[in-house]
């Protein structure tokens, strides 16, 4: 709800505060006094193009804000915030502002931050509708038709929504598996020659480093044997070192008991005898492992090179060919396995369909009912409004499939005759401004509680009408402001007479400024102000009496 709105320096507002409460509130003021004024500064709050024409004469920049008790927590206003960034505390007031430059720049502002025009545009429409003369959104925009028609006649979109989603899954499961198969057949002849290739050379992860590693080492054999086979023959045969340690050692054996110093020359010598054992040991074990053998080598370097080589074929390291091989062979299964899939995941995608149409189906029914309702109980409220020769319908259409969504499959307008035998037409077609308010007012009162901002304006709604009709529209703004706020600028005295809140716009000049000003009028006033209206300028006893009677209807 609309709790505030403080103007500075737009057009002939100086400085204004205004406070607002609940149920239905009427400005009322002379013609030229200045109401146009006070809408488009609320419009500015609220998003509309910045115009530097509205910065008042002789001052920099103007300035309008409009403040808000805190939305619901599930209003869409909140979603806005949120998607935008911008945080609102629970309990704390919803503040726009708008700043408009007299050199034609603009900036926006929710709760202090500051936001793009666009953001305060859809945070507007949200919070607050506004019928004029030549508005284009609200009830007049065919995109929020179908939403008010489903809240109106409480159609279950659920199910259509869920059933839609799982169409579409299915349908994406079908088309990815599709493109899938159909590559894979394109690729049949490269795939099959590629498994077969890796499939007979058998590549295994870690083979590269294993192949590596041996061939290093046996190249490394290669550059020692011969020095190995030297130091080897030193070792070896009856000739070598170790053969002449033994028998020195035998020999030595036999003449230490006959002189004792020779003991430790045994000793010594035995201990050689045991070093060299291990050196030959040692020796032996080295000369394997270097061991030699050029048809190995041969073939470690022929395996190798071909592991890298199909590494580069296909673009992957020598360790993921066999993962490569596995990929591929399971590629060639789904082409031939492809066809009993896709049939399956054919049969999926045609039973969700089937279960969204049937679902779509019921809602059309269900919104077809709603429009039957909707559109009588908009039909009761046109004759007292003077609308008696006009017709209204909801028109609940199909659509393309290629339309359909979660939404369900039709197209929801609502559409009016003006005149007897004239066809329909949208309801932003209206040529009357009058007529256009009070379609909208007809509307409005027939939705009731389904859906739309919290706080409705009207601009002017009785333009032209009188009497009855004038006591119809009062009757049913007052009936509307038990669910909205609702704030209405009328010519009417039927009308001012059953607001909970009058306001007085009204234009003042010293004789060199001219300025607008708003006051809320007292009891008093309000009857003041009634019997103006009913009279004209010079205020009868009888337009005071007649007033009094407008009042105590309430």
């Amino acid at each position: 709800m609309l709790t505030a709105l403080s103007i500075r320096n737009v057009v002939l507002i100086e400085a204004l505060d205004l406070d607002f409460g609940s149920g239905l509130g009427v400005l009322t003021g002379e013609t030229g006094a200045g109401k146009s004024i006070l809408l488009d500064s609320l419009g500015l709050a609220l998003g509309a193009r910045a115009d530097s024409g509205l910065v008042r004469n002789g001052e920099s920049q103007a300035s309008v804000t409009a403040t808000f008790d805190t939305p619901r927590a599930d209003h869409r206003a909140i979603d806005l915030l949120t998607e935008n960034g911008i945080d609102i505390d629970p309990g704390e007031p919803l503040i726009v502002r708008r700043i408009v430059k007299a050199d034609g720049g603009s900036r926006a502002f929710v709760n202090d931050q500051a936001c793009s025009a666009a953001l305060l545009r859809d945070l507007g429409s949200a919070l607050v509708e506004i019928h004029g003369q030549h508005d284009d959104r609200g009830l007049l925009n065919p995109r929020g038709h179908r939403a008010l028609l489903d809240a109106y006649g409480r159609c279950d979109t659920a199910a259509v929504s869920a059933a839609h989603h799982a169409w579409r899954a299915a349908a994406d499961r079908l088309a990815e598996s599709r493109a899938s198969v159909e590559t894979a057949a394109r690729d049949r002849d490269y795939l099959t020659h590629a498994v077969d290739e890796l499939t007979r050379f058998a590549p295994e992860p870690g083979e590269e480093a294993t192949l590596a590693e041996e061939r290093a080492t046996m190249q490394k054999g290669a550059r020692l044997s011969d020095d190995l086979s030297a130091v080897t023959e030193c070792f070896t045969g009856s000739d070598g070192g170790l053969a002449q340690l033994r028998q020195a050692a035998r020999r030595l054996d036999r003449i230490v008991g006959e002189y004792e110093p020779l003991a430790e020359v045994l000793a010594a010598l035995d201990r050689a005898v045991i070093e060299a054992s291990e050196a030959e040991d040692r020796l032996g074990e080295a000369a394997e492992a270097l061991s030699f053998d050029p048809a190995r080598l041969d073939a470690i370097e022929t395996r190798l090179f071909d592991l890298r080589g199909l590494a580069r074929k296909h673009q992957v390291q020598p360790d993921d060919l066999a993962a490569l091989r596995d990929e591929m062979a399971a590629k060639l299964a789904a082409i031939e396995g492809g066809e009993e899939h896709l049939a399956a995941l054919e049969f999926d995608v045609k039973a969700e369909a089937a279960t969204y149409r049937q679902a779509a189906q019921s809602l059309s029914a269900e919104r077809q009912m709603a429009a039957g309702k909707l559109d009588a109980a908009v039909a009761a409220e046109l004759a007292p409004l003077k609308l008696d020769a006009a017709r209204f319908r909801t028109v609940v259409a199909p659509q393309d499939e290629g339309q359909w969504g979660p939404h369900g499959m039709d197209r929801v307008e609502f559409e009016i005759s003006t005149n007897p035998g004239a066809p329909f037409a949208p309801l932003v077609k209206i040529a009357s401004g009058g007529e256009l308010s009070r379609f909208i007012l007809a509307l409005k009162v027939a939705l009731a509680e389904q859906g739309g901002a919290d706080t409705l304006i009207f601009d002017e709604i009785d333009r032209g009408v009188g009497g009855a009709v004038a006591s119809a529209i009062g009757d049913r703004l007052a009936r509307l402001s038990q669910t909205n706020q609702i704030l209405v600028v009328t010519h009417s005295p039927q009308v001012a007479a059953r607001g909970a809140g009058h306001m007085l716009i009204a234009k003042s000049s010293d004789g060199t400024v001219t300025r607008t000003g708003v006051h809320a009028l007292s009891d008093g006033e309000r009857r003041e102000e009634i019997a103006r209206m009913l009279s004209g300028a010079e205020i009868t006893a009888e337009a005071r009496a007649q007033a009094e009677r407008l009042l105590e209807k309430l």
